[in-house]
């Protein structure tokens, strides 16, 4: 068994290493920087709580994205039971973003950000992982634990649901 501060240590290690390409995984679906890092120190917390039942049968990577998904999709469930988002409220989301001072993009990025922020969270999850981080299917379907098949129809569906908002939206 290792020692508690060889263990802490590593732990630490894979914080740093992780921290950033987490934190725009997370971003990427709840949009928000200070949601975003909410998120990921919950990610982190479970991570650390569950680390001795990490059974090195998938990369830390994959193991540690998986938290940090289903952490992000807990996170957006919440949030839709403390407020009904209206119609109003969901076209404000380009608005908020570039109110956001860590938002660095254009309208037209915050735009993209507004489409996607209208798919079902999986949809959603899907698209970011394959369109920003350019995941591979295989990687995605260890990720979300679902066919390729699935994903590929899922991701599919989701670029025309927001190539068909940007059209309208114009």
């Amino acid at each position: 068994m290792a020692e508690p501060g060889s263990q802490r240590k590593a732990f630490e290690e894979i914080v740093r290493h992780y921290s950033q390409p987490l934190y725009w995984k997370i971003r990427n679906i709840v949009l928000s920087h200070d949601d975003a890092d909410d998120v990921l120190q919950n990610t982190f917390v479970k991570a650390w709580v569950n680390l001795p039942d990490f059974r090195n049968m998938s990369k830390i990577s994959t193991w540690l994205y998986r938290i940090a998904i289903n952490e992000s999709l807990d996170f957006l469930r919440r949030k839709k039971h403390v407020q009904d988002l209206s119609v109003d409220e969901v076209a404000s989301v380009a608005n908020t973003l570039m109110a956001d001072e860590y938002f660095d993009g254009d309208q037209a990025q915050a735009m993209l950000y507004e489409a996607i922020d209208t798919l079902p969270d999986v949809q959603r999850t899907v698209f970011n992982l394959r369109y920003f981080d350019n995941m591979k299917y295989s990687e995605i379907s260890q990720i979300l634990g679902t066919s390729e098949g699935a994903l590929k129809a899922s991701f599919h569906i989701a670029q025309q649901k927001v190539t068909d908002y940007l059209k309208k939206h114009q």
